[in-house]
């Protein structure tokens, strides 16, 4: 066999040997795909598809949103998972057409002003404190009430992150004394006074109420109160939370009417909160005990040492009362789920 034939036959060998590894490596690739991929992959036709977050590449985020009262509302969401997810969460915030069609259904309403833009952001873990250089729109409230829920939707949607503590604002790169209508951002600032209804006590607590803005999609409330007290605890908590929300505020609790609170205690971080026996009457099946659990759990969730609630009645355990309801394991993680 002369050389040339030697090399032609070497070459050819190789090239079925290479056709048929090809072949092996696609089957191994059908193997690994869904059945689904690989009729996409016979399709010769080019076309664009929506590309669902697998869990890995997502993240579970609060944003809080506005209603029509100007209350904030936290509104859990899943944001892709990039290096700037921060930056990229105040997105979402703001009042475009976009963002407005995406919150239709629940009536909310992003805060940041039309048009505005996060130029920069740092966060600097030593300190806790992001740095935020807003565009000049952010200017751009129509009054006070909307300029402090602004500032305060901002501050608390960045601080669900772990690494943030405060938020410094930035004007085109300048920092500012005061936005439009004087709240003051010279500062940075941290967590504060989240829906505030008034200013006369001696502390303030966090309670959980209700609210609709259509009458079809409900969201729980933060709301801060001022009591008397000169500290603020679960005890002040759950008792501001059974006396009801605050006159003409449009919102309601799930505690049901009639629902008689006879005392709160705290064993090994549950808080066991006991109703009277004539309670047993007003919350009819499993549902109602479920929303009532959560409203006190939610109103439980700021004290880092409760980790469970308990319904207890006239001191006995839902068991002992002989009562067929459940209650969960552990505090309910988000307010509101979209």
């Amino acid at each position: 066999m002369s050389f040339k034939k030697g090399i032609s036959v070497f070459l050819l060998l190789i090239m079925i040997f290479l056709a048929t590894g090809c072949t092996k490596l696609q089957s191994m690739k059908e193997m690994i795909r869904d059945p689904d991929d690989r009729e996409e992959m016979t399709d010769k036709k080019t076309e664009t598809v929506e590309i669902k977050l697998d869990e890995k590449d997502s993240r579970e985020t609060v944003i809080y949103y506005k209603d029509k009262r100007n209350l904030l509302i936290p509104v859990s969401r899943n944001i892709s998972w990039d290096t700037g997810i921060a930056k990229k969460t105040l997105s979402y915030m703001v009042n475009n057409d976009e963002n407005q069609t995406d919150m239709v259904k629940s009536g909310l309403i992003p805060v940041l002003p039309t048009g505005s833009q996060v130029l920069g952001m740092s966060v600097n873990e030593e300190t806790g404190v992001s740095k935020v250089n807003f565009s000049k729109e952010i200017l751009n409230t129509s009054d006070k009430t909307e300029e402090v829920s602004l500032v305060n939707a901002i501050v608390y949607t960045l601080t669900e992150f772990s690494t943030i503590d405060k938020v410094e604002f930035m004007i085109e790169g300048e920092v500012k004394e005061t936005l439009t209508y004087g709240t003051d951002i010279s500062e940075p600032i941290e967590r504060r006074d989240i829906n505030l209804v008034d200013n006369n006590g001696d502390s303030k607590v966090v309670v959980y109420y209700k609210g609709t803005t259509n009458g079809e999609y409900e969201y729980y409330v933060p709301v801060t109160k001022t009591v008397a007290s000169s500290t603020s605890d679960i005890y002040t908590a759950v008792e501001e939370l059974f006396e009801g929300p605050p006159k003409d505020s449009g919102l309601y609790t799930d505690i049901p009417m009639g629902v008689d609170l006879k005392g709160i205690e705290v064993k090994d971080n549950v808080a066991l909160i006991d109703l009277s026996e004539a309670s047993k009457n007003t919350i009819t099946n499993q549902q109602a005990f479920d929303s009532m659990n959560k409203n006190i759990a939610l109103t439980l969730d700021q004290f880092e040492d409760i980790e469970k609630v308990e319904i207890l009645f006239e001191g006995k355990t839902l068991e002992e009362a002989k009562i067929d309801f459940s209650s969960p394991d552990t505090i309910p993680t988000f307010a509101n789920k979209y």
